[in-house]
């Protein structure tokens, strides 16, 4: 069976290595560079940048672990670039290197499906080339979207991915919308000395996570000296050669040397030849899909951004391999039940599962436990214990049903929580469980045994 999957992202290079493990003769088409938004402008950058900013962050505590720094340490942006560029580069390899062993040919350029046995390849030298096959995945994932307020112009008004190859650290930036680019790039650019103004339209930052998860969020901006305006609405944009100044609707203006806007995403499913093949799209513009992956066209699937949903990286890449196996005859369904998330800002947050106000509107009754990060010596030994643990039991069940957190190491932590949903655990077996000491993960069996007003080291309720 021949498969050809449009993008080498997260979600169309891991169907074309598991479409390969199932025996299919795959071809990959992408027109800029493997690996896709979360290796090139997305996950990977911005986290390697993290890295440095979190190792900067600790040289200013330094004397607090007994430890003298002879000078003070500072951030060399270019420096900061070249190592993201260096983990970039061998991560693309590592992607090359796995399509060679299984035999992936990957073609580059613009893929659009001329029919469903048919894909265009337009090249960057302006010739063109069809690869007929049996089946198509299309994975084109998404870019920033703009806002036609304030268009993207690479020098003031930055996207997402405009900002990861900066040559300066501002002395001023403004961030457009406090989600998780936003609120990630507030933790960098803060720690790397710039002055930080957010503006977000919602009540809350990071208005998809658990209210209290925002508040504790909330508290670390402001202590990192970040200025956070919510329900700010823009009326006004006016860019000069080295500054933007922002109007809003309460008549207040803001200027800034940089604006970065992350409102959000944009998906690419334009040009893509979608109408030549039939394809049915959403009111958003996303690719409509069954639990299989497959479009209203046999043989024809979709994955990660471009079909909605949760624009998450593993996510597209377990959508992947479900079309990848339904392709090749495998019938397997795509399970969104279970979707950790986490948010690498400082301190990180981890999330998955039920929020306490989904969990109400649904009509659930729930007993909640927390556990703050300062109850453990683990943290204590650290230096890191800002943030807490919150879990959401069913009240009648005691099942878990979703695990919030916020301090040091949440990103890793936050999947003992997916595997106790995924599970069907209760609160009193996650909280049974012998957790080993001195650790984070303490918190976790704490937290659930608050739940039920037993956490050993918390005061009594």
């Amino acid at each position: 069976m021949k498969l050809t999957i449009i993008g080498a992202g997260p979600g169309g290079y891991v169907a074309a290595i598991k479409a390969a493990q199932l025996g299919a003769e795959v071809t990959v088409v992408e027109e800029s560079a493997v690996g896709g938004t979360c290796l090139n402008s997305g996950c990977i950058p911005t986290k390697t940048i993290i890295a440095s900013t979190d190792a900067l962050r600790k040289t200013k505590t330094l004397s607090d672990f007994g430890i003298e720094l002879a000078s003070e340490a500072i951030p060399n942006l270019s420096k900061i670039i070249e190592r993201k560029n260096k983990v970039v580069s061998n991560m693309a390899k590592g992607i090359l290197a796995l399509f060679k062993n299984r035999s992936i040919k990957l073609v580059e350029g613009k893929g659009s499906i001329i029919s469903p046995t048919v894909v265009r390849v337009e090249k960057k030298d302006g010739s063109t080339e069809e690869v007929h096959t049996d089946k198509i995945i299309v994975a084109t994932g998404s870019r920033p979207a703009e806002i036609p307020l304030f268009p993207f112009n690479g020098k003031t008004i930055l996207s997402s991915t405009d900002v990861l190859s900066l040559s300066e650290i501002p002395k001023s930036l403004i961030i457009i919308g406090a989600g998780v680019i936003g609120c990630e790039f507030a933790c960098i650019f803060s720690e790397l000395g710039a002055d930080v103004t957010m503006l977000e339209m919602l009540p809350r930052a990071v208005s998809t996570e658990d209210s209290e998860i925002s508040e504790a969020l909330e508290k670390e901006l402001k202590k990192k000296k970040i200025k956070l305006m919510t329900s700010a609405k823009i009326i006004d944009c006016i860019t000069f050669n080295d500054s933007v100044k922002i109007t809003l609707d309460n008549g207040k203006e803001i200027s800034g040397e940089r604006m970065l806007v992350s409102i959000g995403r944009a998906l690419n499913t334009e040009n893509l030849g979608l109408e030549n093949a039939g394809i049915d799209k959403g009111f958003k513009g996303e690719i409509k899909v069954n639990h299989q992956m497959e479009t209203n066209v046999p043989g024809i699937y979709a994955v990660g951004d471009v079909v909605g949903g949760m624009l998450l990286a593993h996510v597209a890449s377990k959508e992947g391999v479900v079309a990848a196996s339904n392709a090749c005859g495998i019938p397997v369904d795509m399970d969104y039940s279970v979707v950790p998330a986490a948010i690498f800002t400082s301190p990180e947050i981890g999330s998955v599962g039920l929020r306490e106000h989904q969990a109400l509107e649904r009509g659930i009754s729930i007993n909640t436990g927390r556990f703050q990060f300062r109850g453990l010596g683990k943290a204590h030994a650290i230096g890191e214990i800002s943030g807490f643990v919150k879990i959401i039991a069913d009240a009648e069940t005691d099942e878990v049903l979703g695990v919030h957190i916020i301090g040091p190491n949440a990103s890793d932590l936050v999947h003992e929580g997916a595997l106790a949903i995924k599970s069907g655990l209760t609160a009193s077996e996650l909280g049974d469980m012998i957790h080993a000491h001195p650790t984070l993960s303490e918190a976790l069996m704490e937290a659930a045994e608050d739940v039920h007003g037993e956490a050993i080291h918390a005061l009594k309720k």
